[in-house]
C-alpha cells in the first residue's frame, strides 16, 4: 500500500502529474511502476491519451532527450485502473534525437502479465528546434471560450453509457456547432472542436499534449453513433511547447469504412501556434 500511495503522487497536488507518475523498479533498469487512475476512465476503459502520457513519462526517464517529437502507440487490449508495469528499451541514442520503445503490462485475471500498449517514439529537445515556421494551417474558427458549451451543461443521457470520470479532470468547452449530438441532433459532418484545459488550472505542457489529442468526445458522436470508440493506433507529432492557457482542439473524420474510422487532430495554443498534430485509427461504435 505504501508503494501505491507513493506512486499516486506523494506531495504532488496536480491530478495529471500525480496520476501519470512513474517510479523506477529496483533492480530492473528501464522498467517503471505506475498506478492507472480510475479518474481518467471513459465508458469502460482508461482513456488512451492519458495512457500515452504515462508511457511518455517513462520514456522521458529512460532516454537522454526530454521531449517526444513523434510517438506512436498500438493499443492491444483495454487497460484497467490499477497497478501497471512499463518496460522500456533504448533503440538508438544520437546527439539531437533518441529513439525508444515501451510496453505497458498489467496482471490479467489468470495471474499472467498482459501487454496493454506498445509504443515507439523519437525524443529530442523542443527548445532546440529552429524558430522558422512555414505553414498553410490556420487555427480552427470557433466561438470564444465563454461562448462555448461546458460538459456540465450536457443533458442527461446521450451517447455515453458508463464512466465519464475523465470529464471531471478536464475544463472542456465545445463549439456549439459541433455539440448538437448531445441533444440527439448530430450534424453528420464528423467534426468536433473545443477549448481544452485541465480542471485544476494546471497549464498544458508537453506531456499533457499527449492527453489532449484524445480528450474530446469522438467524432463518431457527430456521425450519429453511440458507445465506446476504442483506439487501435495513435500517432502524435509534437511541434512546440504550449503557451499558458487553454488549447483549441480540432478533430475531423473524413472516412468511416469497414467498421473503422480515422480521426485527425490539431492542437493550437493561446499564441496561435500549432503545437501538436495526431492521427488515430479507431473502431466505430457497435451499439
Amino acid at each position: 500500500m505504501a508503494q501505491v500511495e507513493a506512486l499516486a503522487g506523494g506531495g504532488t497536488t496536480n491530478e495529471f502529474d500525480r496520476d501519470t507518475a512513474v517510479t523506477p523498479r529496483p533492480g530492473e533498469p528501464g522498467s517503471f511502476d505506475a498506478v492507472l487512475s480510475a479518474g481518467w476512465t471513459i465508458i469502460a476503459a482508461v482513456n488512451g491519451g492519458y495512457l500515452l502520457a504515462v508511457l511518455g513519462r517513462a520514456l522521458r526517464e529512460a532516454l537522454p532527450h526530454p521531449d517526444p517529437l513523434t510517438i506512436t502507440a498500438h493499443y492491444l487490449t483495454a487497460s484497467q485502473p490499477g497497478p501497471a508495469v512499463i518496460r522500456t528499451q533504448t533503440v538508438r541514442a544520437g546527439r539531437t534525437m533518441s529513439t525508444g520503445q515501451a510496453s505497458l503490462f498489467q496482471t490479467g485475471e489468470d495471474g499472467r502479465e498482459v501487454e496493454r500498449i506498445r509504443v515507439i517514439a523519437g525524443y529530442g529537445d523542443l527548445d532546440a528546434l529552429p524558430d522558422e515556421v512555414r505553414t498553410s494551417a490556420l487555427p480552427p474558427a470557433m466561438p470564444s471560450y465563454a461562448d462555448c458549451v461546458s460538459s456540465a451543461d450536457a443533458p442527461a443521457g446521450g451517447p455515453v453509457e458508463g464512466s465519464t470520470a475523465i470529464l471531471d479532470r478536464l475544463d472542456l468547452r465545445l463549439d456549439p456547432a459541433t455539440a448538437a449530438w448531445a441533444i440527439g441532433m448530430p450534424s453528420g459532418s464528423g467534426q468536433m472542436r473545443g477549448w481544452l484545459g485541465l480542471a485544476d488550472g494546471r497549464d498544458h505542457d508537453v506531456m499533457s499534449l499527449l492527453l489532449a489529442v484524445d480528450a474530446l468526445p469522438p467524432t463518431a458522436f457527430d456521425l450519429g453513433l453511440k458507445g465506446w470508440t476504442p483506439t487501435l493506433e495513435l500517432t502524435v507529432h509534437l511541434r512546440a511547447k504550449p503557451a499558458p492557457g487553454p488549447l483549441r482542439v480540432s478533430l475531423t473524420t473524413r472516412n468511416l469504412a469497414g467498421g473503422l474510422l480515422e480521426e485527425d487532430c490539431e492542437l493550437w495554443d493561446s499564441a496561435d501556434r500549432l503545437v501538436a498534430q495526431s492521427r488515430q485509427l479507431a473502431r466505430a461504435p457497435r451499439g
